[in-house]
């Protein structure tokens, strides 16, 4: 039986351990039983005596329980290991933190699998990431990290067997925000009649499919870490300091102090988004903020940029993503689009790697 333990059960860790919970009842479980046996968060920690204890209908309640202890990553981490084998486990980050993301390391040198949608050991210092690479090489542990981009799509999968099978990979391009996605696809869907910049980015903060504070996501910090993630699993030991990056922020705006403020003051910019839009509607086109990684020309940017009205970015469903894969295999290139964002398709995701690592595991 392969054994979780979920490091910050939010929107996502939550989703997870029901899938985890109903996938119990499938014929499937039976020969490749998974189950949850710890939960970690901010202030609490739990591990299981028993792999039937933790379920979706449950969980909570025992971690506000006295048999919950003070959450301590370290002291988890250990408790796991009096319940279960570390290759029998896997660890599953579900935070955005960065602290916990350089654990990953010391987790697979102890013999833990590890999964996350956590971009940040993938997208940060080149070095951490090719510490990570070489530790997969040369122990048995199992890194995966499917959902860092494109959520539930099988986006960094269909990569690595293109790379694996010896195609060149030649060019990345895509929509990697649903955030970005949705504003864009809202704001610039081909005419000049539509809602306002600022009017857009507060229909999408008050539905939640932005940051708290929205400058979180117009910055591209987000896309640029996705964009990194792809470069270099294609090849290229870049930096995320080596792409071309926009900030669609106005820069008046950039030092602001609160959300609200930006908020506020972010109709006084509605002309200058306006007149980028009716310059993209002159050329037939409209707007998009897209990653794009040219190999050949070794050329990696993350920008607003104008498409043709005809081509299938332009088309996209508002919050969806869309990448397209150019190599020597794949001439017309390799496309895959969907729903890239939201707490039940990143669950998937990372359930799909749990699922290949319980595979490993039983082999």
């Amino acid at each position: 039986m392969l054994s979780v333990a979920i490091v910050g059960p939010g929107l996502v860790g939550d989703a997870l351990i029901k899938m985890i919970t109903n996938y119990a009842s499938l014929a499937n479980a039976k020969s490749l039983p998974i189950c949850v046996r710890g939960v970690i968060n901010s202030k609490k920690m739990l591990v299981a005596s028993s792999p039937e204890e933790l379920v979706s209908s449950n969980y909570k309640q025992l971690l506000d329980s006295d048999r919950a202890e003070p959450a301590d990553i370290s002291q988890f981490i250990d408790n796991l290991k009096k319940v279960t084998q570390p290759s029998q486990t896997v660890i599953v980050d579900c935070t955005s933190n960065e602290n916990i993301a350089n654990s990953y390391a010391l987790w697979l040198e102890q013999g833990f699998n590890v999964t996350t949608p956590n971009k940040k050991a993938f997208s940060g210092p080149l070095s951490y990431y090719n510490q990570l690479r070489a530790l997969q090489a040369n122990t048995s542990p199992i890194l995966l990290h499917e959902a860092t981009v494109g959520a539930g799509l099988p986006v960094l999968s269909t990569l690595s067997n293109l790379v694996a099978s010896g195609d060149h990979i030649k060019k990345i391009e895509g929509i990697l925000s649903g955030t970005l996605s949705f504003l864009f696809a809202e704001f610039s869907s081909g005419s000049t009649t539509g809602p306002s910049f600022s009017d857009t980015v507060k229909v999408a903060k008050a539905n939640g499919f932005t940051e708290p504070d929205p400058r979180d996501d117009l910055n591209g910090m987000d896309v640029a870490r996705k964009a990194t993630i792809l470069a270099r699993l294609s090849g290229a030991n870049i930096e995320i300091s080596d792409l071309k990056l926009q900030n669609i922020v106005p820069e008046p705006l950039l030092q602001l102090e609160t959300s609200d403020e930006f908020m506020n003051q972010l109709p006084e910019f509605d002309a200058h988004f306006a007149e980028l839009n009716a310059k993209a509607l002159a050329n037939n086109a409209v707007l998009r903020y897209v990653a794009s990684l040219d190999f050949e020309n070794k050329s990696y940017s993350v920008e607003l940029k104008e498409f043709p009205k005809s081509h299938p970015f332009s088309g996209l469903s508002a919050g969806d993503n869309i990448i397209s894969f150019t190599t020597e295999y794949f001439p017309n290139p390799l496309t895959i689009m969907g729903a890239g964002a939201g707490a039940q398709v990143t669950s998937y995701g990372i359930f799909c790697d749990i699922l290949k690592i319980a595979e490993n595991s039983r082999n």
